[in-house]
């Protein structure tokens, strides 16, 4: 049975799971995951799976797989759907021992890449690191503007500018920028 983290939002669930292929059934597993994977995303309450796999010509076998759910409830029923049981046994002589499925909560779903989250105190200074020189670009840029506006728009405005910068620009960019250091033991 697959480790699973119990700590969970409640909604918008991201989990990350690992899992080791056995020497030499690498073309193997992957057939049956291709297959299991484009089954799984028409599941009810599934938003989206990405795979990462190991390096080419590493000698690495251990495989990630990053899946996203709508809910707590739709993460529990797809883990215990028949669908997911038969992907089980399908690779049961195909990996070493159990996959681990861990939660991503909030801004560990930013920092993905290792096998663990990096620490919270290094997630929070790269959030930083984002943060403030977004800030200062959209003050500069539009917050003279802002003053035109209700205060409740200004801020809606404002903060939609930021989450936009950041969700789609900064901490990608960061994130992959200082992968080593986050990851680092």
């Amino acid at each position: 049975m697959a480790t699973l983290d119990k700590h969970a939002p409640l909604e918008g669930v991201h989990c990350a799971i690992t899992l080791r292929v056995r020497p030499g059934r690498e073309s193997e597993f992957e057939e049956v995951l291709g297959r299991f994977v484009q089954r799984s995303l028409a599941y009810p309450g599934v938003e989206g799976v990405h795979l990462i796999r190991p390096a080419p010509g590493s000698t690495d076998r251990e495989y990630g797989i990053l899946r996203s759910f709508a809910s707590e409830a739709d993460s529990r029923e797809f883990y215990g759907s028949e669908m997911f049981q038969q992907y089980k046994n399908e690779t049961l002589d195909l990996v070493d021992g159990e996959a681990v499925i861990r939660r991503l909560h909030g801004l560990e779903a930013f920092f993905k890449g290792g096998t663990q989250a990096p620490p919270r105190w290094k997630m929070a200074c790269v959030t930083w690191l984002g943060v403030y020189p977004a800030v200062l670009f959209w003050s500069w840029l539009i917050g003279g503007r802002m003053a035109l506006l209700h205060p409740l728009a200004a801020t809606a405005v404002m903060t939609g500018c930021m989450v936009v910068t950041l969700a789609w620009v900064v901490m990608p960019f960061l994130t992959r920028l200082l992968r080593p250091w986050l990851h680092k033991a």
